[in-house]
């Protein structure tokens, strides 16, 4: 029986150890929903007609306004990707960030634009992820991508 244990140890962790490569191979190879905010960006027309976008604006890192809310979009991400969402972070006031300094952001903000480049939703609190999918639900593009359309 040892001698049966041994083996087995050494086959557990190799099994272990391509299940999680495989596994982190598979969310590599997904979509970046989440992406950082290039300060230099000053417009969002990369995204026009493709993407919604949801701005995500913090004081730090730290800041728990900021984790919270992006933990919140965290766990929805397949409703994410679901809408063609990607979620553009910034954290970092003191870069002075063309799209922060625009929209006038002072600590956290959260701003939904639309695929036509409107912005639906500009909050100085974090919005529920319901209420988020609720708006881009109601817009007549979403109406339309429903339907198949």
């Amino acid at each position: 029986m040892p001698a049966f244990r041994t083996l087995l140890t050494p086959l557990a962790i190799a099994l272990g150890a391509t299940t999680l490569a495989s596994a982190a191979a598979a969310q590599s190879s997904g979509p970046e929903i989440f992406r950082p905010l290039d300060p230099a960006v000053s417009d969002l027309n990369s995204y026009r007609w493709d993407k919604r976008v949801v701005l995500l604006f913090g004081a730090g890192e730290d800041d728990g306004t900021y984790t919270a809310a992006r933990d919140q979009l965290a766990a929805v991400a397949p409703a994410l990707e679901d809408r063609d969402i990607v979620v553009l972070t910034d954290t970092a006031p003191e870069q002075q960030g063309a799209i922060r300094q625009g929209l006038e952001v002072d600590g956290f903000a959260m701003v939904l634009v639309g695929k036509d480049g409107g912005v639906k939703i500009n909050s100085a609190e974090p919005v529920s992820p319901d209420a988020l999918f609720a708006t881009i639900d109601a817009m007549p593009m979403r109406r339309r991508e429903m339907s198949g359309g």
